[in-house]
C-alpha cells in the first residue's frame, strides 16, 4: 500500500498544535506520505502573508508563537489544494465556518479518503441537532471520526502530558489515527460512542462559561464546582436525547467528558473571556477582539444553537444552564442573575 497522505484544514492555535504532533508523527512512520499540506487562511502579519512565514521560518507567529512547526508541513492558502490527494483530512477550524469550508470541497476528494473532525460545536438542522461530523459527512460523503479532550493547545504544544479521546466507529481508521497522533505526551484512547464524544466537545464550552460568570462575580470554588457538577449532569441528560445511537456512562469517564470539562472550566478562553464579561461589562464581540487575537469563542455560540435546539424540542426547562448561559450572552439578562439557576437547578434528571 503506498503511504498516506494527510491534509490538516485549519491553522489556528488547536490546529498549530495539533500539526506540531502530525508532522513529526509522519516522518516517523512508513505508514503515512512525511509531506503534510495545511490550509492556512490567509493574512497579512507586517506586511508579510501568513503562509511565507510558516513556509520560510516554520513558525506561526499569530496563533501558537514561540513554537517551531515541522519543517514537513506545509502551509497552503488555497483549501482545495490543501486537501488534494489526502488520503486522511484533519478538520480543525472554528465550527461557524465548516460548512463553507466543505462547500470548496465537494468533488475535490480522493475516492477513499476519509476524516476526523478536532471542532467543537454544534448546529442546527430542521430536525433539530446536527453535528459537526455530520456535516462533513454528508456533504463530502466520507466516513468522519471525532476528537476529544482535556487539550488546552499551548500545553499540547509544549508537550506536557495529556490524554485525548478519539470516537471512531471504524476500528481500523481508529488504530491509523492513534499511530498519525499518538505520542508519550498526548495519549489516546479509541471508544465508538462516537456522538456522545463530540457532544462533550461543545456542550463543556457552555459550561466553562458558566465557570467564567462565577470567577468574574466573585463566587469561589464551591459554586464553580457546583456549575461543573450541574453542567454535567446536563451534558448527560443532552446527549442521552439528541444521540442517535446508545450513550455510554462510560464516556462522560473519558478525557472527552469530565477531564476536558474540569480543565476548560479552570482555564481557557471561554471562561477567560466570561470573567472578563462579569467584570467589565463589555460585549463578548468586544472582549473577543481585546482579548484573542483572532480565535473565536465557541461557548456563547455553542448555547445559542443548543438553546435554538431546545426551543424546538421544547425542553427550555429541563436545561437551566444552558439556557441562562445562552439568555445572559444574546439576551441581556443581566449576569448577576446567573447564580439563580444553580439555586433552581433540579436534583436529579
Amino acid at each position: 500500500m503506498p503511504p498516506l497522505r494527510v491534509s490538516i484544514i485549519g491553522s489556528g492555535n488547536w490546529g498549530s498544535a495539533i500539526c506540531k504532533i502530525i508532522g513529526n508523527n509522519t516522518k516517523r512512520s512508513n505508514r503515512f506520505n512525511p509531506m503534510v499540506n495545511m490550509w492556512v487562511f490567509e493574512e497579512l502579519i507586517e506586511g508579510r502573508k501568513l503562509t511565507e512565514i510558516i513556509n520560510q521560518d516554520h513558525e506561526n507567529v499569530k496563533y501558537l508563537p514561540g513554537h517551531q512547526l515541522p519543517r514537513n508541513v506545509v502551509a497552503v492558502p488555497d483549501v482545495v489544494e490543501a486537501a488534494a490527494g489526502a488520503d486522511i483530512l484533519v478538520f480543525v477550524v472554528p465550527h461557524q465556518f465548516i460548512g463553507r469550508i466543505c462547500d470548496q470541497l465537494v468533488g475535490h476528494m480522493k475516492s477513499g479518503a476519509f476524516g476526523i473532525s478536532l471542532i467543537k460545536g454544534v448546529d442546527v438542522g430542521p430536525d433539530g441537532l446536527k453535528l459537526i461530523s455530520d456535516i462533513i459527512r454528508e456533504k463530502l460523503g466520507i466516513e468522519v471520526s471525532v476528537l476529544m479532550g482535556a487539550n488546552i493547545a499551548n500545553e499540547v504544544a509544549d508537550e506536557k502530558f495529556c490524554e485525548t479521546t478519539i470516537g471512531c466507529k471504524n476500528p481500523h481508521h481508529g488504530q491509523i489515527f492513534k499511530e498519525l497522533m499518538q505520542t508519550p505526551n498526548f495519549r489516546i484512547t479509541v471508544v465508538e460512542d462516537c456522538d456522545t464524544v463530540e457532544i462533550c466537545g461543545a456542550l463543556k464550552n457552555i459550561v466553562a462559561v458558566g465557570a467564567g460568570f462565577c470567577d468574574g462575580l466573585g463566587f469561589g470554588d464551591n459554586t464553580k464546582a457546583a456549575v461543573i457538577r450541574l453542567g454535567l449532569m446536563e451534558m448527560v441528560a443532552f446527549a442521552r436525547l439528541f444521540c442517535k445511537g446508545s450513550v455510554s456512562t462510560n464516556t462522560f469517564l473519558e478525557s472527552c467528558g469530565v477531564a476536558d470539562l474540569v480543565t476548560t472550566c479552570y482555564g481557557g478562553r471561554n471562561r477567560k473571556v466570561s470573567e472578563a464579561f462579569a467584570k467589565t461589562g463589555k460585549s463578548i464581540e468586544e472582549l473577543e477582539k481585546e482579548m484573542l487575537n483572532g480565535q473565536k469563542l465557541q461557548g456563547p455560540q455553542a448555547s445559542l444553537e443548543v438553546y435554538k435546539i431546545l426551543k424546538q424540542k421544547d425542553l427550555i426547562e429541563k436545561f437551566p444552564l444552558f439556557v441562562a448561559v445562552y439568555k445572559i450572552c444574546y439576551e441581556r439578562c443581566p449576569v448577576q442573575e446567573f447564580i439563580s439557576c444553580l439555586q433552581n437547578h433540579p436534583e436529579h434528571y
